[in-house]
């Protein structure tokens, strides 16, 4: 099954298929598959046509995959343009949402620890 120029897996649950698609999780699966009247744990492969128009029908109406990157992108862009703190930290490559970036920050900032003693060694009284 085709949706949004996206394949669908055959084999799985159309609950978990459908998160393939850019812009659809869980809870939106379950909502575009309540409004189509189609059973979460039929497979994606095993569908009828009338089923697979309703489904591509309502997935249409949501933003997704391309334009939904657009926007995305477009939002970091302005926030970068008008110089606020939050563009200044997407601009750095650093946690925007108020993490902390002492130590946890390592998938960005390198998986770098340095600890206190490195290099030293303490002298010894004799």
């Amino acid at each position: 099954m085709r949706i949004a120029g996206i394949n669908l897996p055959d084999n799985k649950r159309l609950e978990i298929a459908l998160t393939a698609i850019y812009g659809i999780g869980r809870r939106r699966a379950a909502l575009i598959l309540d409004a189509a009247k189609v059973d979460l744990i039929k497979r994606s492969g095993a569908l009828t046509s009338d089923e697979e128009l309703a489904i591509r029908k309502l997935v249409e109406g949501y933003k997704i995959e391309g334009a939904l990157k657009r926007e995305i992108t477009g939002n970091i862009k302005r926030l970068i343009d008008i110089k606020s703190y939050r563009g200044s930290r997407h601009q750095r490559h650093l946690p925007v949402r108020g993490q902390r970036t002492r130590t946890n920050s390592r998938t960005r900032r390198g998986n770098v620890r340095k600890t206190m003693g490195s290099g030293r060694k303490k002298l010894e009284k004799k």
